[in-house]
This record gives C-alpha cells, sequence and structure tokens, in this order.
C-alpha cells in the first residue's frame, strides 16, 4: 500500500499550477476536463504516479471560493535551499508565514511555512545535503 496522491479544492486552477510548477519546480503529470461533471482535475508532482504521490488540484467550475476548515494541517515539501524557496514563493506573491529557521523545541533542519495561492499550508524541510 502507498498513497498515491492528495485532492486539494482550488478556485483559480492555472494560478495553482503555475505556483507549484514555478515555486517548487514540480510538473504537470496529467489533466482532465469532466463537462458533464463541470470540473477539471490536474495531478501536479515530481514523476509518475507510479513511483511518486501526486497532488490532485481539483478545480469546481464556477466555484470561486472554498472555507478551507480547521482539520487540514499542511502539506510538506523538502527543498535544498530553503531561503531561495521562499524568495520565490515572495515573487509569486503568496505569504511567506514563517521564515526560515530552526523547528522550535528542538531539531537542526531549517523549516518554513508558506501558503498556496488558495491559502493551503506549506512547510517547507530543508534536506541536509
Amino acid at each position: 500500500m502507498r498513497i498515491l496522491h492528495t485532492m486539494l479544492r482550488v478556485s483559480d486552477l492555472e494560478k495553482s499550477v503555475k505556483f507549484y510548477t514555478w515555486v517548487f519546480g514540480m510538473q504537470e503529470i496529467k489533466r482532465t476536463d469532466y463537462p458533464n461533471g463541470k470540473f477539471t482535475l490536474v495531478f501536479i508532482g515530481y514523476g509518475s504516479e507510479e513511483e511518486n504521490a501526486l497532488i490532485e488540484l481539483t478545480y469546481n467550475w464556477n466555484v470561486n471560493n472554498y472555507e478551507l476548515g480547521t482539520a487540514f494541517g499542511h502539506i510538506a515539501i523538502e527543498v535544498n535551499d530553503i531561503y531561495k524557496v521562499c524568495d520565490k514563493a515572495r515573487e509569486f506573491g503568496v505569504a511567506v508565514t514563517r521564515e526560515p529557521g530552526p523547528m522550535k523545541f528542538g531539531g537542526t533542519r531549517a523549516i518554513a511555512f508558506v501558503e498556496d495561492p488558495n491559502g493551503y499550508k506549506i512547510e517547507l524541510i530543508e534536506n541536509k545535503i
């Protein structure tokens, strides 16, 4: 067993795809429109679903806003240069809600938090190369 993907509902599909591909270097793996259901699914990630877990961006046509709720925490992404990724997120125009630094209460790996264009939290964890 393994995780295949995590689904996020988005209000601006193209902006969300650009965010994940430009800021994090992900690739658009697959896109499918469902005209009868009035939605589009875009799968993004670092390779095929056969070998990687993906993020599914779900765009329900004509839905402009979602409430994020209080149960969802964040998606974690390992990065090689946490400062560069935070700078790219700022350039994209999204919030860096926690600047890079060590985790409170212990740990030496740098972490940071950014928000995607829909307000979903993304934890960045710097790779110790």
